[in-house]
Formats: structure tokens, sequence, C-alpha cells
């Protein structure tokens, strides 16, 4: 497969689509996905064009990670969650439905059920509250 320029993410990362911004950072962009598992869920796309793990380069597979672990670490302190899931699919057969690299950071907590993708999406003000509490955990984390 040839990486397509005009999915999703890349349309949000040319500010051609809205987004629920968390950090803009000079490698990643955070944002929160817009049908959540769980409140918190966001997403850290590098801004390279990949379309999988195996296109990524290494240093853009080593600036996602670190974002990666920042986002984890304020998932945990702006939702109370006792937990976090980092999820990455790679092709169709694996569930992978934006054909461009991105990690999933979801905060969980007891007994909530999960799957690879939320159901319905959530309303834009929630999104927009959640991606607020999650900028200002950011702020603390190195």
């Amino acid at each position: 497969m040839t990486y397509d320029t005009e999915n999703i993410f890349a349309k949000i990362l040319r500010k051609e689509l809205p987004a629920h911004i968390v950090e803009d950072t000079e490698h990643t962009l955070t944002f929160m996905d817009v049908m959540p598992q769980s409140p918190g869920h966001a997403l850290v796309v590098p801004k390279e064009p990949a379309e999988n793990i195996f296109e990524l380069s290494k240093e853009g597979l080593t600036e996602v990670m670190l974002q990666t672990q920042r986002v984890a670490k304020a998932s945990i302190r702006a939702f109370q969650s006792e937990g976090v899931i980092v999820l990455q699919l790679n092709n169709a057969g694996a569930g992978q439905s934006v054909f461009h690299f991105h990690m999933h950071v979801i905060p969980r907590s007891g007994g909530l059920p999960s799957g690879f993708h939320g159901r319905k999406p959530a309303k834009p003000h929630v999104l927009e509250e959640n991606a607020q509490k999650l900028k200002q955990e950011l702020e603390s984390i190195d």
C-alpha cells in the first residue's frame, strides 16, 4: 500500500480538518480521539508520513514513543485512572482503520469494557474539556 496523503490524520496535520488538539510538537501532534473508548482517549500522531510501524523511521518512532509516554503519565493524572492502555495497530488485518501511524493512549479504571475503537462519537464540548485536562498535566511532565 502507498501512503495516502488524503487520510484523515494527514488532513488534521495540515489543519484542513479540525481536531481537539492537546499538544503540537516539532515531530508529533496529540489530539483527542473522536470515538473514545474512555474519557481522555488521546492519539499521538507523527508528523512524518508513514502508514504503519514498518514505514515509520527510527527517529519518528522514538519521537512518538517519548510523546506517548508523556501523554500516558498526563492521562493518569488528568483522569485519575488506575492505569492506561497504549495501543497501536498495523494494517487492516490488525484492525487499523486510519492508515497513518498512530498511538492510542487510553486511561482505564476497573470494570470498564474495552475494545479497539469506541462505538460512538463523543460530544465536542466533552472532547475539548478532556483536551484541556491533558494539556494542563502535560505542562508539568518532561
